[in-house]
């Protein structure tokens, strides 16, 4: 009766598995759907029409801002190569090149007290001249501005004295220490770009 039992389990177990191989044999395999390549669409960038211009320039004139009132003699000394007419707004116009503003004149600085430099850069040969005699060109000036006011207010000070003596005398000095100091800055000037210029041959001075 065991070897009959086992018997008909090994039938059975057979057949099962007839049966399922059958059945994975009759079952189709998906065919692999064709792949559809997207290509993303090519857009033309284009440039913008017309210069591009910058925010601001060295000279503090910032669009739609008007320009300072330093700004015509900031022009000559940083832009002497452009249009003078800041509506033109040619010291802002960016090179498409480099894509950098209009650089300003090498070897030039304007500051409140004037423009600095020559032509060339500051490691040029001449430079280190233009640069002392800017500074001298300022202070000389300063000088005889100083002492003129004081030629003004002797002159004020003699015309209101009154016949008095002390405020009399103290006048005249001033008007006499005006007038050397006057004389003494005109004369520095002269001596200073003839040593200069002349005698030692700077390079850079007196041009």
């Amino acid at each position: 009766m065991r070897r009959f039992l086992i018997f008909l389990l090994v039938v059975f177990s057979f057949f099962s598995y007839d049966n399922l191989v059958s059945a994975q044999r009759r079952t189709p395999t998906p065919e692999p759907s064709p792949t559809i390549e997207q290509t993303a669409p090519t857009v033309a960038i284009q440039e913008p029409a017309g210069p591009r211009y910058a925010a601001c320039d060295l000279c503090g004139y910032c669009p739609p801002n008007n320009p300072p009132q330093s700004w015509p003699a900031c022009q000559k000394c940083l832009y002497p190569n452009i249009n003078p007419d800041p509506s033109v707004m040619e010291s802002l116009i960016i090179n498409p090149e480099t894509n950098t503003p209009v650089a300003a004149a090498p070897g030039r600085q304007y500051t409140f007290l004037g423009c600095f430099g020559g032509q060339g850069n500051f490691s040029d040969e001449g430079s280190a001249g233009a640069v002392v005699q800017s500074i001298l060109n300022i202070i000389f000036s300063l000088a005889g501005g100083i002492a003129f006011l004081y030629l003004l207010y002797g002159s004020f000070i003699i015309t209101t004295s009154q016949a008095d003596p002390e405020r009399l005398n103290y006048g005249k000095r001033l008007v006499w220490g005006a007038i050397i100091g006057l004389v003494f800055t005109l004369s520095s000037v002269l001596i200073v770009n003839f040593i200069a210029s002349n005698v030692l041959k700077v390079p850079g001075f007196g041009e």
